[in-house]
């Protein structure tokens, strides 16, 4: 396949993840970038040579290793070209790349501690947030660490996910799988404050369906949130960065400390795979057949 040839099909390609497989959108975005660049780079190459993607694919990840590119981001681009290669199968076109993701040793989960996140929730003042809503900002700090959503997940929740009654919320996680999470007291509290005072004023004369907006009506951004926690981060006295994924962890962690069953957490988190959920196990000193037995998951969501 030449260069013309494979361009066209890797943009037939990304239409098919998007469009067929729905795949989540940090994905289509990761194996958007990685064959952007593959093909960047392919085009450098000495164009009086009759390069086929199955010369030029070993040359790109040479390429990478010279660079010293992380082993994560190789695996990743081993994964795009992976699914890239069935999807020309497929259709009839018959590439042999032999890809072989680099063994990359997987990373303990960070988190806060109990005490950490009790100071955090109900010991922060208003001033300790840096931008015009802390109202917003708190019942954020809450919502995060009361589900264990991640950052793109609280900043699409609309209205009509939401059920107060019930204190549950309707997520649409990775690749539009829904679940159900669940969310205590103090997280109702906080969210129907901000919701009656800070977003009232920011609603105005527009109305938005998501939850957590700007103070020009305009859904939250994942870059805001971060930048959000970043700030906050600045101010506290035990010294760590808090990102959502860092409270997705506490969440888990804690949870799991109180007996909570893995296959339940693993539900609440949205894992596809039970050995993603089995990862915090690390914090317990429990056997690991123990963490199997039925509980109820609202029994330590209550605060």
């Amino acid at each position: 396949m030449t260069y013309d040839e494979a361009i066209i099909k890797k943009d037939d390609f990304l239409t098919y993840l998007d469009i067929e497989r729905n795949v989540a959108l940090n994905t289509y975005k990761s194996y958007q970038y990685d064959l952007n660049q593959f093909f960047t780079f392919w085009n450098t190459l000495n164009t009086n040579l009759p390069h086929s993607i199955q010369e030029a694919v070993p040359k790109f990840f040479m390429h990478l290793h010279n660079l010293k590119v992380q082993k994560s981001s190789i695996g990743r681009k081993v994964a795009c070209f992976q699914s890239f290669v069935k999807y020309l199968h497929r259709n009839n076109i018959a590439i042999n790349l032999k890809l072989t993701a680099p063994r990359v040793s997987k990373k303990l989960p960070t988190y806060l501690t109990t005490d950490e996140m009790t100071f955090m929730l109900d010991k922060l003042p208003d001033e300790m947030f840096f931008s015009k809503r802390p109202l917003r900002d708190q019942a954020i700090l809450e919502t995060l660490y009361a589900t264990g959503v991640r950052c793109s997940e609280l900043t699409h929740i609309k209205f009509q996910d939401i059920n107060f009654d019930h204190k549950t919320i309707l997520i649409t996680g990775k690749g539009n799988k829904q679940r159900v999470v669940l969310f205590g007291n103090k997280a109702k509290e906080k969210l129907l404050k901000y919701i009656q005072t800070e977003r009232v004023k920011d609603i105005k004369n527009h109305d938005s369906e998501y939850i957590f907006i700007t103070p020009t009506s305009s859904r939250l951004t994942d870059r805001s949130l971060q930048q959000i926690l970043q700030d906050l981060s600045k101010q506290l006295p035990f010294r760590k960065i808090v990102t959502p994924h860092k409270l997705r962890h506490s969440f888990a962690t804690h949870l799991l400390n109180a007996g909570m069953n893995l296959r339940a957490l693993q539900e609440l988190l949205g894992h596809s795979s039970l050995s993603t959920t089995e990862r915090y196990t690390h914090v317990t000193t429990k056997d690991l057949k123990e963490l199997y037995h039925t509980m109820n998951p609202m029994e330590f969501l209550k605060k």
